[in-house]
């Protein structure tokens, strides 16, 4: 397999094309990819900050150079602390997704697992998401759950 990187700058319409994949698959009427040009310039400028709020992990396509094969990206949030989560930070998983030509390979859980550990190495207590009734299992083989809500939670 492929090793998993931290997505970079030139990365940005990659990783934009695996977010339309994601979207596609959780809705039917997304507007299409007309929004990318427009997201691009601020994406690459939040990849370009290695210290940021946010990252994304990749594994790049190992029958299409130049191609991402797989993406996690996340964010970092301060929410008020609390008991279990004094600091308050909280980590929130909103894109994975694998090539369509790349599935079944272990690019997914493995880029969830270098996004995972990013998030434990920035101190958050507490990781969501919300899951697509097909990636649920491999959420739940991470260790998250359901909450009463669609979100699951993961707590580090």
């Amino acid at each position: 397999m492929s090793s998993v990187r931290r997505a970079l700058p030139e990365d940005a319409a990659e990783v934009l094309r695996l977010r339309q994949v994601m979207i596609d698959s959780v809705s039917a009427s997304t507007g299409g990819a007309g929004w990318h040009g427009q997201s691009l310039p601020t994406l690459r400028r939040r990849l370009a900050e290695p210290d940021g709020a946010f990252a994304a992990f990749v594994v790049d396509h190992p029958e299409r150079p130049g191609a991402l094969a797989a993406l996690a990206a996340g964010s970092l949030e301060y929410r008020i602390g609390r008991a279990d989560n004094p600091h308050g930070r909280v980590g929130y998983v909103y894109s994975v997704a694998t090539d369509p030509d790349a599935r079944r390979r272990g690019y997914a859980r493995a880029v969830m697992v270098a996004l995972l550990d990013w998030f434990r190495e920035q101190g958050a207590r507490h990781v969501d998401l919300n899951a697509s009734a097909e990636a649920e299992p491999l959420y739940a083989s991470l260790g998250f759950a359901r909450k009463p809500d669609p979100s699951m939670r993961l707590v580090l």
